[in-house]
């Protein structure tokens, strides 16, 4: 559901607010995308992987088997980070980001074409909260 003029509205004076608050910060939330952060914990798990395999390696070599698998371990759970972030950055389209005067980018979408378990209590639930935000703004509070 696409937001109202005045919502709109509101998340550009929160952003030109938090812009002039806060630059820094600002710039370090335009500053990576989600595919580039994928991209480096992917990278990162490979390193790992392969410190993994040395060590485990070494428990082999050494005889005292409690390294190896203390290597396994790493090995194990770097492969899990790197499978998730692969999978991370190849799953669907890209959300539709539209840029923004501010820098920042509006994500238009979220869970367009998930169909997962809870969906209808997840509807409800998002019919309950807009239902809610409409009495507010119809009595006259933020």
């Amino acid at each position: 559901m696409p937001l109202s003029e005045e919502e709109l509205r509101l998340l550009e004076q929160m952003e030109r607010a938090l812009s002039e608050e806060d630059p820094k910060f600002a710039s370090t939330l335009r500053g990576t995308t989600l595919r580039q952060a994928a991209r480096r914990r992917a990278i990162l798990a490979g390193v790992v992987f392969a410190g993994g395999i040395a060590v485990m390696m070494g428990g082999a070599v050494s005889g005292y088997w409690p390294v190896g698998v203390a290597g396994f371990l790493i090995m194990l759970a770097s492969a899990t980070i790197l499978l998730g972030s692969i999978r991370g950055q190849r799953s669907g389209a890209a959300p539709n980001i539209s840029a923004h005067p501010s820098g920042f980018g509006v994500v238009d979408g979220g869970r367009r074409g998930h169909h997962g378990r809870g969906h209808g209590r997840s509807s409800s639930f998002m019919e309950t909260l807009q239902a809610r935000w409409r009495r507010r703004r119809d009595r006259g509070g933020f």
